[in-house]
């Protein structure tokens, strides 16, 4: 035979003391819903439920500051948006700066016993560098050329790269093909001895490029320059 439930008439009869208590308790969550509530209405949201501020499309490869939150901010663009124009890895084969009357060939250059990039071949005054173990220029990431600013006997491929100036074009050849089209960002001279590796070797998700070459006083006796020129630049 089923059990037969009791009915509520039929049920254990809850004793006085706990009736007070069941009451006692009723009405404290009741009083306790609109202080809830009122209290609810008056907080802030912190600062990690805010959208973010959204980022540039083509910000610097520098380190960025932490971006200030921001409640009416437009959500950040995808990846795809922030990379920008891209091509797939090909071999440079020219270099034209037509500011400078630059029209170079490429050489690949390896990464050195000192851990530093070697220069190109010093006997041919128009001729640059690519780092072949890095990025190509075009590809995703910061393709490296350099290029002598002089010789012992005459001026060199890079000579008038500090006349460069922001918005100026240049292109390199490769060998698909395809001409990449970059436009500088800045030109900034920084000393050897305190060099920004971090910023200008760092990868981003954009195709750059960085100019490279010799610049400031020559030092007779460690028969070198003091500073470097460097030309940041970005596919276009």
């Amino acid at each position: 035979m089923a059990t037969r439930l009791p009915s509520p008439a039929q049920s254990t009869p809850v004793p006085p003391r706990r009736r007070f208590f069941v009451r006692l308790i009723a009405w404290a969550v009741v009083l306790l819903i609109p202080a809830v509530i009122l209290y609810s209405g008056n907080d802030k949201p912190s600062d990690d439920a805010r959208a973010p501020r959204a980022a540039a499309a083509h910000a610097p490869a520098s380190p960025a500051s932490p971006s200030s939150p921001d409640a009416g901010a437009a959500p950040s663009a995808p990846a795809e948006a922030k990379a920008g124009k891209q091509l797939p890895r090909a071999r440079p084969t020219r270099l034209r700066i037509p500011a400078i009357g630059v029209d170079a060939p490429f050489v690949p250059l390896a990464i050195g016993k000192s851990g530093r990039l070697d220069p190109p071949p010093a006997d041919d005054v128009n001729l640059v560098g690519w780092q072949a173990s890095g990025v190509s220029p075009g590809e995703a990431g910061t393709a490296i050329i350099a290029g002598h600013v002089d010789t012992a006997t005459a001026p060199a491929v890079f000579a008038g790269l500090s006349e460069l100036s922001k918005g100026t074009r240049f292109s390199v050849n490769r060998s698909d093909g395809r001409t990449a089209v970059f436009v500088v960002d800045s030109v900034e001279t920084f000393a050897k001895d305190d060099f920004p590796d971090q910023r200008v070797y760092a990868d981003t998700p954009q195709a750059q490029v960085r100019l490279i070459t010799c610049a400031g006083v020559y030092d007779h006796t460690v028969k070198d320059y003091q500073d470097n020129l460097v030309v940041f630049a970005h596919l276009v």
